[in-house]
């Protein structure tokens, strides 16, 4: 074995890469603050909306994300526990943003679900499920706020089976009743952990009393009946429950289950402890020239994000990497599958939110933002000059909200086209040009309403730009050809008016429409018109 396979193997044993994916609300950037807590990346943890110490989340870096309590982006944060080094992606919980949580989660090798007790399954977590299970990877199970009322933890157990369809196997069991938790039992190493008191309200890494099951302490600390309900249960779970299986947990088919509450650290270093045990090293990955493992000594990665202004001082603008194979190293030459030329990366950094660093060296598993003078798109390849391949095309999601959005001020022309060139470059937003219309105006789409809010916003702080925006009635898009290959025209499309006529990014035509009734009418008196939800040589979500 080569030094540099050597040297690989030993890196990529380390890593571990993962996002958390939950509903809004369930403490997703709580939880991602206290693991860098643990991890020593910072000292006293932000709580999201305390008004004592005003302090925000790490991970909430944009100013909108502050003032409303919010992810709407996704942030990458990296540090080193026990030996190993971590790279958590925290996504946006709200559904507006679901595409760029969809792009996150093709760059991570495991998820992390957080589950609010008291909520259960909710919503969007069975949609972010849905993509982690189609992917195959495995998940591992937060549940959260245990120091609220919430549901019953056998309840909890039963709603991932119905509702996600995913067995679960507890590594921990809360000891206690109706959210007066006291502290957790260790299933694996057969101990009590109690907690002691939290004076700092979470603000500080949180110790835990350890005792044998059978230690006449355990009795006196949590009383007579919450030891029986322990007892009991834990002898339910050892009879009844699923047993562990570790081949089933890679699969994306069992899914390992922790409680805590991250807000006052319950049973944050147990999980984390836990998930780096189990946890799997990054993985090969599919691509045009078959899997592409990690300890391929040809480097290679790929682009899942692009962020604007992550540093207004600067106005820079950053492509974010997922390193697959090989060593990256500062200032090498690779070549770029998209523009089909080499490329050198420059000032690769590593992040912890806002705050970065300029690294030499990174490898598999690892996320590495590059400046990017706008050359890279979302999905991009980049890999060595003499393994040149393709990994596979992220899907796209169909705009569903439509705005027609112009600058107010005509003077501003110039910086409005940059910001929502840029915009849309990050994949926040879908740019259209109606078809006849001049050029002072941009039909928007995107997947939800919030992110007009978040356009808005953006355009006016980053670029200094108001703008006038005003909602469309449309809801469905559909791209357009003929079979025989002739060129779609509002002159060529019978039922052209019954919708509005434009053009993408690319010049593909597309039709916007109020609903499927006039799409239906429009199918029977084209014959040979072909419809499609994404552009022909994309793959939907």
């Amino acid at each position: 074995m080569s030094e540099l396979q050597e040297e690989l193997r030993r890196e990529i044993e380390k890593r571990r890469t993962f996002a958390i994916i939950s509903h809004p609300d369930a403490g997703k950037t709580t939880l991602t603050e206290k693991l860098l807590l643990y991890g020593g990346a910072i000292h006293l943890a932000g709580s999201i909306k305390s008004r004592k110490t005003q302090r925000h989340a790490v991970s909430d870096w944009m100013e909108i994300e502050k003032q409303r309590g919010i992810s709407v982006t996704s942030s990458v944060l990296q540090f080193d526990y026990d030996g190993c080094r971590i790279n958590i992606l925290d996504t946006p919980g709200h559904q507006d943003f679901s595409e760029d949580t969809y792009r996150t989660l093709m760059a991570v090798d495991s998820a992390v679900m957080v589950i609010d007790v008291a909520k259960g399954v909710e919503a969007q977590t069975k949609k972010l499920f849905k993509v982690c299970s189609e992917r195959g990877i495995p998940i591992f199970t937060f549940v959260n706020k245990l120091d609220h009322y919430g549901k019953a933890p056998i309840d909890i157990m039963d709603e991932i089976e119905n509702v996600l369809g995913i067995r679960s196997y507890p590594m921990n069991w809360p000891i206690g009743q109706d959210g007066q938790y006291l502290g957790v039992y260790d299933r694996r190493n057969k101990k009590v952990l109690l907690f002691a008191a939290d004076t700092s309200h979470g603000q500080q890494a949180r110790i835990a009393d350890v005792y044998e099951p059978d230690d006449p302490a355990v009795i006196a600390r949590i009383g007579e009946e919450n030891f029986q309900a322990l007892k009991d249960d834990i002898d339910l779970l050892d009879e009844a429950g699923e047993p562990f299986d570790m081949e089933k947990v890679n699969a994306g088919e069992l899914t390992p289950m922790f409680f805590g509450s991250a807000m006052t650290n319950f049973g944050v270093q147990d999980f984390l402890e836990g998930y780096i045990r189990m946890a799997p090293t990054p993985q090969p990955r599919p691509s045009s020239d078959g899997l592409i493992a990690p300890d391929d000594e040809k480097f290679s990665g790929f682009v899942f994000k692009i962020q604007a202004n992550m540093n207004p001082a600067h106005r820079d603008r950053l492509a974010f990497i997922r390193i697959c194979s090989g060593k990256f190293e500062r200032n090498m030459s690779v070549w770029h599958e998209r523009s089909d030329k080499l490329i050198k990366l420059a000032q690769p950094q590593q992040f912890l939110a806002q705050d970065r660093q300029i690294i030499d060296t990174a490898y598999p598993g690892d996320i590495v933002g590059l400046f990017d003078p706008g050359i890279f798109g979302i999905g991009d390849t980049i890999c060595d000059e003499h393994h040149k391949f393709k990994y596979a095309d992220f899907p796209v999601f169909p705009p569903e909200k439509f705005a027609r959005v112009q600058a107010k001020d005509t003077m501003k022309r110039k910086q409005f086209v940059k910001g929502m060139e840029q915009l849309t470059q990050e994949g926040a937003i879908q740019l259209f040009q109606q078809a006849g219309a001049g050029m002072e105006s941009y039909i928007v789409g995107t997947v939800g309403t919030l992110q007009f809010e978040v356009l808005e916003y953006r355009l006016k702080n980053e670029y200094n730009v108001d703008i006038i925006m005003q909602m469309q009635p449309y809801e469905v898009a559909r791209w357009l050809a003929f079979e025989d290959g002739r060129e779609v025209t509002p002159a060529s499309l019978k039922g052209a008016d019954r919708g509005m006529f434009v053009y993408d990014r690319h010049q593909n035509p597309v039709l916007l429409v109020n609903n499927e009734w006039a799409l239906g009418w429009i199918t029977d008196n084209n014959p040979d018109l072909l419809l499609n939800h994404v552009p022909f040589d994309k793959k939907e979500a």
